[in-house]
């Protein structure tokens, strides 16, 4: 009897239940709220980079350091308008549980600035220099927003595909030994790339991008082949001159 006295009635073991799932359903919908300010501001920060990997295929021998210009004061402008977005909704939160909700804009993103910075440097930009430049976004008194190491790599394995258009577009223009840089410079990252994707613990996004990597790698080898055997068919056509150069043929111009 003085068992049951001792004990809580039904009814206080219910609220304290209610409540519990009160504070669990609120967390939830914080979170899937939250999840989809940032999948509208990945969104955001895809088309908008977009924008600038179309911007930076204007490029031409004449106009290169107006369309770069350009093409970089846009992407500031991702970065400051949309990027912010998502370093303000990030905030205490923990980066991997939301990956998924922005991943897509972030590689998009990665695969635009890596595009200006190759067509501007004829080098890779690194993942150190894109995080340094995205910490005048963060709060100092809390974790700066850090892009992780795998979506770094599925940007860069994406630039492939601008860089065979490019290549592409160079060679219509003319610009055989440009196009020859773009291949050597994408044929690098794939073999070393290579090296890495098996090593990955979660790498069947890499292996699916790896596959179409080496479909552009075979396309521009194929473009920069073509040319080099066939020049005589292609030279008439490549460039504005009235007396081509043959010299990437490795012999001296015909007269």
């Amino acid at each position: 009897m003085a068992t049951d006295a001792a004990a809580p009635p039904a009814s206080a073991g219910c609220s304290a239940m209610k409540a519990e799932f009160a504070r669990h359903t609120e967390y939830l919908n914080t979170l899937n709220d939250k999840r989809e300010r940032l999948v509208k501001a990945s969104r955001d920060v895809t088309m908008n980079s977009k924008k600038v990997i179309f911007q930076v295929h204007r490029i031409s021998r004449n106009n290169k350091e107006e369309v770069l210009s350009k093409a970089e004061n846009d992407l500031a402008a991702v970065v400051n308008q949309h990027i912010g977005k998502l370093v303000k909704e990030l905030h205490g939160t923990d980066f991997w549980k939301l990956r998924r909700a922005y991943t897509f804009g972030v590689q998009e993103y990665i695969e635009a600035a890596t595009f200006c910075r190759f067509c501007k440097t004829g080098t890779l930009l690194s993942l150190d220099e894109i995080n340094d430049s995205l910490l005048a976004l963060s709060d100092k008194s809390v974790e700066p927003l850090q892009i992780n190491v795998l979506d770094y790599l599925l940007g860069v394995a994406d630039l492939s595909g601008e860089l065979m258009r490019l290549a592409i577009g160079r060679i219509s223009d003319g610009e055989v030994e440009y196009a020859k840089d773009i291949c050597s410079f994408v044929r690098d990252i794939y073999r070393e790339l290579t090296l890495l994707v098996p090593l990955m613990d979660d790498n069947n996004e890499m292996k699916k991008k790896m596959e179409v990597m080496l479909q552009s790698v075979v396309k521009i080898e194929n473009a920069c082949f073509s040319v080099h055997v066939r020049g005589s068919e292609y030279i008439p056509m490549l460039g504005s001159s009235a007396e081509p150069d043959y010299a990437f043929f490795g012999g001296a111009d015909y007269d």
